[in-house]
């Protein structure tokens, strides 16, 4: 998809944007138009985000129910203003308001609004918008953001799509809102892959699922004949890496998403772990077990060459790439338990970072490259959180019976992972939390979902 944008206030020409689709499913039948109001001052972010120390105070936000161009149009308005108040809720850096209590009832989405009657329920931004089905069949969805305080627009946007992809269109409008106020890019057009489980807890039955990010468009990627573990993504978003068990034996494979090809990159001898993507895409990372030591190998795709970068008497596994290409992080217990380690691209120098009390493991570098989240078990708890590549800084974000599993969203800014419930009939559910650990969100599956990975950025 082409996207066309100006800048607000400037007198440049506009900049082309690309973005990536997953296939026939989701691509957009048409271009996506912006249109903005110029003003003279450029408007500030409303926000900044303090996420070193936890405190980020949601900014209130006014989104009342976009308008349908017609009567028919109604409902379908109104669910995609609802995914962009859910969107920028589960953010944890917005908080939409009540509706019950807008005083101003807004019946054009193209008329500046009456910010006094914003201003007195203590809003600090506005979205108004509407949605209209055109006469080719395609959705027309348009949206204004207002900057309560300052009596402007800060953007204002249109976007033709068929009908199919109003929730995407929701998304993008989500991440839009997002980066104008916060400053950073958004996260909410993007996927997470993940393991669905089914049936009995002695018989269950494991298939690779992909879902938008809120859990919503589900469907299968693998049918289940065979264990699925540790799926992953690679950095343009259109392949993922993951273990199968079949016969007993363990195999890595490459599944295009696109298409539903799958490629075999190796049978491997004893147990395989938790391979990964190299950020340029053109090589993975992943742990081979071997009497009784495991350690870490990286292969070159396009020759299938293998290189050995651990060579020690112990469990080194989960190997995770730093965004630049330099480093991996990795677990081991070389000094006893499982720690989190450091180390060159190469294999080179390396280094303990975790000194917390218990074991550490699951770790995964942030795509922002400025922490490294993991999963932490002690005094029989498992914890999710994050600390500084060099082992500083590290906070606790959530707890409880069994939390593991930590993937970063594209900007850095949320974590997802799954939590098993006890009992019987419990199973592994995906869950959510930003940087802050008080923003923490059960995330819809059809049924239990385990090792989630999110992808990059669409775009």
């Amino acid at each position: 998809m082409t996207v066309h944008a100006l800048d607000n206030g400037a007198a440049a020409g506009p900049r082309r944007f690309t973005r990536m689709s997953f296939g026939a499913a989701l691509l957009f039948a048409a271009a996506f138009v912006v249109a903005t109001v110029p003003f003279t001052q450029r408007a500030e972010a409303l926000i900044e985000l303090d996420v070193t120390q936890g405190n980020v105070q949601p900014l209130p936000i006014a989104i009342p129910t976009f308008i349908g161009g017609t009567p028919a149009d109604a409902q379908l308005a109104a669910d995609v203003s609802g995914v962009i108040a859910a969107d920028l809720k589960r953010s944890g850096l917005f908080l939409p308001l009540d509706q019950a209590s807008f005083i101003e009832k807004i019946t054009n989405a193209n008329q500046t609004p009456n910010f006094q009657s914003w201003t007195v329920i203590k809003a600090q931004a506005l979205v108004t918008g509407g949605v209209t089905r055109q006469s080719d069949g395609r959705l027309r969805a348009e949206f204004r953001l207002w900057d309560i305080y300052a009596g402007q627009q800060m953007a204002g946007q249109q976007f033709y799509t068929t009908p199919e992809n109003w929730r995407r269109v929701a998304h993008i409008i989500a991440d839009a809102i997002y980066e104008r106020l916060t400053g950073e890019q958004g996260y909410f057009d993007s996927r997470v892959v993940y393991v669905d489980e089914s049936g009995p807890k002695d018989k269950r039955v494991k298939r690779l699922a992909i879902m938008d990010q809120d859990g919503f468009n589900s469907r299968y990627l693998t049918r289940g004949n065979d264990l699925v573990l540790t799926p992953r993504f690679s950095p343009a978003a259109q392949e993922v890496v993951y273990m199968s068990y079949g016969s007993d034996q363990p195999r890595v494979y490459l599944l295009n998403i696109e298409t539903g090809q799958r490629e075999l990159v190796g049978n491997f001898p004893g147990m395989t772990f938790a391979p990964r993507f190299s950020p340029d895409g053109q090589r993975i990372v992943m742990s081979f077990e071997d009497q009784g030591n495991a350690n870490i190998y990286a292969m070159d795709l396009r020759s299938r060459r293998t290189t050995r970068l651990t060579n020690s008497a112990s469990i080194d596994t989960s190997p995770s790439y730093a965004p630049d290409g330099s480093r991996i992080v990795f677990t081991s217990d070389r000094g006893g338990s499982q720690q989190l380690y450091v180390m060159g691209a190469d294999g080179a120098n390396p280094q303990r970072i975790s000194f917390g009390q218990g074991s550490y493991s699951t770790p995964v570098w942030s795509p922002r490259g400025d922490l490294i989240a993991f999963t932490r078990q002690s005094s029989g708890g498992f914890a999710i959180g994050v600390m500084k590549p060099d082992g500083s800084g590290e906070r606790i974000l959530t707890e409880g019976f069994h939390n593991e599993g930590p993937t970063w969203s594209p900007n850095g800014r949320v974590l997802m992972f799954f939590r098993d419930t006890p009992g019987a009939n419990g199973g592994p559910q995906l869950w959510s939390v930003d940087l802050t650990g008080y923003n923490e969100f059960k995330v819809p599956t059809p049924a239990f979902g385990s090792d989630p990975a999110w992808s990059p950025l669409i775009n």
